[in-house]
């Protein structure tokens, strides 16, 4: 890597999204380096679904190959590291890392998702994304007809209430805590049989990640195969707000349809732009912030 060139591209962020958009940067045959530090949050997740070709691989053995196969392309180079700072505007950009390196490009790409922000339950971290869960369409089938609860309260318990009943019937609502569920919701949930259970939780008994039970603060328990749960999160890195691209109301980063930030030639791909957290989408994402990068330094370059 030489530190003296100025990247087409500079990628931070090497999971489906980022290596998505270097493929596709790579066949337009753009110098790009893709900066990752190794650190993805489906990192304990043990199957991937949903995905086309590769319905139920190990998430990292997916990341393996898409690596392998981005490398294939001489333009494409990667560096172990983690960005902390970004300098500069459009077709100028400085990248300092925590190694000391200082890299420039011309447009940047933050494909850096999100980290999930746990609550204090003893075996919830433990759990997540094995048999704590956040998507039917990732993980309901393998969990369908099985013993399933949903950590959650008022509207978003409601709703997703609805839409995991089609999963499974053997349904419970765990509010921990007093119930925000209006009468008319709670009135629909009797209809279609899923019960509201307003005690707090204690602690979520399991085997390697797999949930048995959960034990609530007055000392009983019930017992469970799954538990949904939509835990508040953060951006994985800061680096793009304290350029000042903007987020938006939920703390994702704001982008158009071309994936373009608030920031010209900051572009943005993945869960830390997007409320749909799954494998396929990062990927759609990713190839189409590729085509879109080069698109604009074709555009620029004829200016």
């Amino acid at each position: 890597m030489d530190k003296n060139q100025k990247y087409d591209v500079i990628i931070v962020g090497g999971s489906y999204a980022g290596l998505s958009a270097a493929l596709a940067l790579g066949r337009a045959i753009r110098q790009v380096l893709v900066i990752d530090s190794g650190n993805p949050c489906n990192q304990q997740t043990p199957h991937s679904h949903n995905f086309l070709t590769q319905d139920g691989s190990k998430p990292a053995d997916i990341s393996a190959l898409g690596k392998s196969e981005v490398l294939k392309y001489p333009t494409i180079e990667f560096l172990e590291d983690h960005v902390n700072a970004v300098r500069g505007e459009n077709n100028d950009f400085e990248v300092s890392t925590a190694s000391g390196q200082v890299l420039n490009a011309r447009k940047l790409v933050f494909s850096t998702g999100v980290k999930d922000l746990m609550p204090e339950i003893p075996g919830f971290a433990s759990c997540w994304g094995i048999s704590v869960i956040h998507c039917p369409y990732c993980h309901g089938y393998e969990y369908k007809d099985r013993v399933t609860g949903i950590l959650a309260n008022g509207n978003t318990a409601f709703e997703m209430a609805l839409m995991i009943h089609n999963w499974t019937k053997q349904l419970s609502v765990f509010t921990n805590g007093k119930s925000d569920l209006t009468d008319e919701q709670l009135q629909r949930l009797v209809q279609i049989n899923v019960n509201v259970i307003e005690k707090t939780l204690q602690e979520i008994v399991h085997a390697e990640g797999n949930l048995s039970s959960v034990v609530f603060t007055d000392g009983s328990s019930r017992m469970l195969d799954a538990l949904y749960a939509r835990p508040p999160f953060e951006q994985h890195c800061s680096v793009p707000e304290q350029m000042g691209c903007e987020l938006d109301a939920s703390g994702y980063i704001k982008v158009d349809d071309f994936q373009k930030t608030s920031i010209a030639g900051v572009f943005a791909a993945g869960d830390n732009t997007s409320k749909f957290r799954a494998v396929s989408a990062a990927v759609a994402a990713g190839g189409k912030t590729g085509a879109f990068i080069n698109h604009e330094l074709i555009a620029e370059a004829w200016n």
